[in-house]
């Protein structure tokens, strides 16, 4: 069995009701949700939370929610994989036979195809994980940093005669989803380590939405890719 978990708890600070938050002209997690369904990848889609008003949403725009993530779980500090775990855990005390569970953040950029391919690479026995990254702009390993007492240091001196294109590609995690082996879940295995495969998206798909200007640019980006399929 493949079970998409989509975390989404009440509390968010920094965009105050960000996962049910009009986007687009539906709630933020909807967007997700439908992109699981439509993906043919998954047999369940569950929404975590600790919200009635999120979990109402979460099952009008079809995902399941079918207990409520503890308070322990809801905090600022509760760490992803132990929701995930946790899940999993009520998963398991159903009998549900697991093949593979995604962890799968409320995102209007993630398509039904890369959930596809990401469980089409699950199929390798050796990965653990496989999840979302792209480039990083710049010549990352060039960087430097203003120091305290005036002027500035590079972060890598090693590369400072370095040409650009000699360097080599630094990626980062995209944000939208890891699928992963129930095991590396409980066990609470490293997502970035040589076990787990990375989907690299085109940064144009990728965009963090932590304030409200990530917010009004994560708009404009999906406007433009909207407008790109339609």
């Amino acid at each position: 069995m493949r079970v998409a978990v989509i975390p989404a708890r009440g509390g968010s600070k920094r965009i105050p009701r960000k996962n049910i938050k009009d986007f687009g002209g539906k709630p933020m997690i909807a967007w997700s949700i439908e992109a699981a369904k439509a993906s043919g990848a998954l047999d369940h889609v569950i929404v975590s939370t600790d919200d009635e008003e999120i979990a109402v949403i979460a099952r009008k725009h079809g995902a399941e929610v079918p207990f409520m993530r503890p308070a322990e779980l809801s905090g600022d500090y509760a760490g992803t994989t132990a929701v995930i775990a946790h899940a999993i855990q009520w998963m398991q005390s159903q009998k549900w036979e697991l093949e593979a569970v995604c962890c799968l953040y409320p995102t209007p950029f993630v398509l039904p195809e890369d959930l596809r391919e990401g469980m089409k690479v699950m199929q390798d026995p050796k990965w653990e994980f496989v999840f979302t990254v792209t480039r990083l702009d710049g010549p990352v390993l060039r960087s430097f940093q203003i120091h305290p007492e005036g002027g500035v240091e590079m972060l890598f001196p090693q590369y400072l005669e370095t040409r650009s294109q000699d360097l080599p590609a630094v990626m980062h995690d995209a944000g939208q989803f890891y699928w992963g082996r129930p095991s590396a879940w409980l066990e609470n295995k490293p997502v970035f380590d040589r076990h787990s495969f990375p989907l690299v998206l085109d940064n144009k798909q990728v965009q963090d939405i932590d304030t409200m200007d990530d917010w009004r640019r994560a708009e404009l980006m999906h406007q433009a890719l909207e407008g790109k399929s339609a």
